[in-house]
């Protein structure tokens, strides 16, 4: 087998398109088959279209009133690997996506009785795509507000599709996937499984 499966691993993927279900979303898409690439190696996994649900502005872990983010965020604590999908509007992560970076801030004030935040052991990557360039500088963002709030990444910890700039060509619009973007869904699942063994295996210290 390709991984040891006396240590089983969840993953849960934001969606964070713009369009609510039932509308088809190339976001979604990549992020299944970073979900049926991390199948391959013991991964259990979700997918969460976060604008099907209110989330409410703001930096607290619960903003009251109807807020959805306290059932997401559930979801989030008890996976090993979180797996953030965008696509790319105007060269950036949507909206949706910087909501959820706003909401995960409110990480920073949790912590272990050994004083480390609950995000400590859990992996995070990000998916991507767009039909403009932008990939490369959102997933920057990415990673460094996700390593902030606590979060490992892997090597490689991005898979991504950009289209033809100013065409209207979408992911879920293509034929096959490119075997660019499905080599690098591979390795990702590959990496984001390992670290996330080790991880659980051996946790960071406590400072």
């Amino acid at each position: 087998m390709a991984f040891s499966g006396d240590v089983p691993l969840t993953a849960l993927v934001l969606n964070c398109t713009l369009s609510p279900s039932p509308a088809e979303s190339s976001t979604g898409l990549l992020g299944q088959q970073v979900l049926d690439a991390l199948a391959t190696h013991g991964v259990t996994g979700s997918q969460v279209r976060v604008v099907d649900h209110d989330v409410r502005p703001g930096v607290e872990l619960d903003m009251g009133d109807g807020d959805a983010w306290p059932g997401i965020r559930e979801q989030v604590m008890a996976a090993d690997i979180l797996v953030l999908g965008t696509p790319t509007w105007m060269g950036q992560h949507s909206s949706v996506a910087q909501r959820v970076l706003e909401r995960l801030d409110a990480e920073l004030s949790e912590e272990d009785d050994e004083g480390r935040l609950l995000t400590f052991g859990k992996v995070a990557v990000a998916v991507v795509v767009g039909n403009e360039d932008g990939a490369h500088h959102i997933s920057a963002i990415l990673f460094q507000a996700l390593n902030d709030v606590g979060f490992t990444i892997p090597a490689h910890g991005v898979t991504y599709w950009n289209g033809e700039a100013m065409h209207t060509v979408d992911y879920k619009d293509l034929d096959e996937t490119p075997e660019v973007t499905a080599s690098a869904t591979k390795t990702l699942a590959a990496n984001a499984a390992h670290l996330a063994r080790l991880l659980r295996r051996e946790g960071y210290p406590a400072a």
